[in-house]
């Protein structure tokens, strides 16, 4: 394929899954937002608490929708379309049966959960509202993210990126219409963010009901190889989706015990924008993605390089103008957060905001390399990013570097396990190139 062909293809998938993307981390911010100027820094609090449980049932969906996904364009582009068929069959039954899991939690367990994230007496039942709803809803969540995907990887990006933006622009529609119009609170937060995947989903319907759709549900009986194959390639999603929760428990454990109910607060304010952050670079990675695992189908390595190169340009141009944006206007962004006007909570996130996103140039390139190890068909890679970002080294430099230099180190903790991930990421990457 053509250079420039090669080009047109790749920004189109990256400008409308950036689009989608930031629209899907939006509902999160819009939250923030909401639940800030409506139930001040408890609901902050509270919101900080309970976004690790939604963050393991997005990374659940994202598992199966991504690997999934993934091992389906390899078998269209290998003409095994009943493979495909196969691959789509599979990962619809398993999120079925995992989100059904999630939704008995939230009626039998969501006070149990909300105990063991140590909210307090303050914000307990805020958070266990916010939990268990975020559970019922489960199987919405999972159920988008696969066909999420598998229309991307379907040929129909733009429907994919409609449908983002269609249940990002209601769950804020909604969170003001619940919050502050019918005053239901915590609960109307929730609540406006549960009905954002199902709105999503009527929009996705549109492409199961066309000529263009080419996968359908096939008969069960498939092996457990093909199984194991896409889990092992989604699994990076998932650890990528749990470790940002994962990292907000500890981070919130060490925080609550140097500055309080105000630290976790502030530190909500930063966690949610980096979610939008990461939503752009996951909108780069997940738009070169289809048409990776395409060229990795038809055998086409030079292809693969240049959308490899492509997709890093972009992150580093983005990395520049958002880290301009986000320190040159910290104060104004805090005090967008915080409704009253709480000096300690502007000092903290203020502060945090400065150092926490020097990591985003390094997070980006990381979160990339991951994908284009999962679009060709290398898990092992992709998990050990993933896995180090996410849970073997960012945990232990919080606990170190918040004992060496207090609230100082745990802002840094983050940069510098990124930048160190981004190094061993390079290195696997030039093994890899040797191999291949």
């Amino acid at each position: 394929m053509e250079s420039k062909k090669i080009f047109s293809a790749f920004f189109q998938y990256v400008c409308l899954n950036i689009l989608g993307m930031l629209g899907l981390s939006c509902y999160i911010l819009a939250d923030t937002c909401f639940v800030s100027a409506g139930l001040g820094a408890n609901g902050l609090t509270a919101l900080n608490l309970a976004i690790p449980v939604y963050s393991f049932v997005h990374g659940c969906g994202l598992m199966l929708g991504m690997g999934g996904a993934a091992k389906y364009s390899v078998f269209r582009g290998q003409k095994e379309f009943q493979n495909a068929n196969q691959t789509f069959t599979a990962a619809l039954c398993l999120t079925v049966i995992l989100s059904s899991l999630f939704l008995l939690t939230g009626i039998f367990f969501s006070g149990n959960l909300t105990a063991a994230l140590h909210a307090d007496i303050e914000v307990f039942a805020m958070t266990k509202t916010y939990l268990q709803v975020i559970l019922l809803f489960a199987p919405a969540f999972m159920l988008n993210d696969l066909l999420l995907c598998f229309v991307r990887n379907d040929g129909n990006p733009k429907l994919s990126m409609a449908a983002m933006l269609t249940g990002s622009l209601s769950n804020i529609i909604l969170d003001y219409l619940f919050i502050f119009s019918l005053r239901m609170e915590i609960l109307g937060a929730v609540l406006a963010t549960g009905f954002a995947p199902i709105i999503s989903m009527c929009v996705l319907s549109k492409h199961l009901f066309t000529k263009q759709n080419q996968f359908h549900w096939a008969r069960p009986g498939f092996s457990p190889g093909p199984i194991l194959t896409f889990l092992s390639l989604g699994i990076p999603s998932l650890i990528t989706e749990v470790a940002s929760g994962i990292v907000m428990l500890v981070f919130n454990s060490i925080i609550l015990r140097l500055r309080g109910n105000i630290g976790v607060a502030a530190y909500g304010i930063i966690a949610n924008l980096s979610l939008v952050v990461t939503s752009i670079y996951t909108g780069i990675a997940q738009g070169m993605q289809p048409l990776t695992s395409r060229f990795y189908g038809y055998r086409k390595k030079e292809e693969i390089q240049k959308i490899l190169q492509y997709a890093v340009i972009t992150m580093l141009f983005i990395s520049a103008c958002l880290y301009f944006t986000l320190v040159s206007g910290a104060s104004r962004i805090t005090g967008f957060f915080n409704s009253e006007t709480n000096d300690l909570l502007q000092q903290i996130a203020v502060t945090g905001m400065k150092l926490y996103f020097t990591a985003i140039p390094f997070s980006g390139f990381n979160i990339i390399l991951s994908i284009h190890f999962i679009s060709t068909q290398r898990a092992l890679p992709a998990q050990v990013i993933s896995l180090l970002r996410g849970f073997f080294l960012v945990i232990p430099m919080a606990f170190l570097l918040s004992g060496i230099w207090d609230m100082t180190g745990v802002w840094l903790s983050y940069p510098i396990t990124e930048m160190l991930v981004c190094i061993l990421g390079i290195i696997l990457y030039k093994k890899s190139r040797q191999i291949a």
